[in-house]
């Protein structure tokens, strides 16, 4: 079971949506929807996370501030490529890939996301496969700006340490914004 949602920072604090991410694709399509928040909540040039978790195995931060590129992590990269919404935040760049280099990604909009909620893989003996390369294609474990939230309280050890399966909850709490995100959970 997936759990996504938007906190859009406003001059009178955090503004919580959920959001359906069937639409999603891309990060840059991610980014947008983002953006789109923020300017629906009057913060278009504030800050805009995204959150994405699946039960109990991985969760997700965006960070978008105005039209800055998207800061990203990811608590297990391996678990979230599994998942279909977490192959959106996997972004060649994040996972030290060339695009059009080995085991690179050609085109993301060519990514085939199958809609599998359940994070497990088609065939489970895949998952131990490599991309033919000799290393494994997604690394286990973080990945990503483990700084993201720093300016706003969260620690990269503290992101580090986070428990997946509360670790949306305890960011929120921080933020100020357990709340908010509480009333679209």
């Amino acid at each position: 079971m997936y759990f996504a949602a938007l906190l859009a920072r406003t001059e009178d604090g955090w503004e919580a949506s959920d959001t359906e991410l069937d639409d999603v694709e891309t990060l840059s399509d991610l980014s947008d929807l983002a953006r789109e928040a923020a300017a629906e909540a009057g913060a278009e040039d504030d800050t805009v996370l995204v959150f994405i978790e699946q039960e109990d195995t991985w969760f997700g931060v965006v960070r978008v501030d105005g039209e800055d590129d998207p800061r990203i992590f990811v608590s297990d990269a391996a678990a979230a490529a599994r998942s279909s919404y977490g192959e959106i935040l996997l972004t060649d760049e994040l996972l030290g890939k060339e695009p059009d280099g080995p085991g690179g990604i050609d085109d993301l909009d060519a990514l085939d996301l199958d809609g599998t909620e359940d994070g497990e893989p088609e065939n489970a003996d895949d998952e131990d496969e490599d991309d033919g390369s000799g290393a494994s294609a997604v690394p286990a474990g973080p990945i990503g700006d483990t700084g993201l939230l720093a300016d706003l309280g969260v620690s990269d050890k503290e992101l580090l340490s986070l428990d997946s399966s509360d670790a949306l909850s305890d960011i929120a709490e921080v933020l100020g914004a357990a709340e908010v995100l509480e009333t679209v959970r």
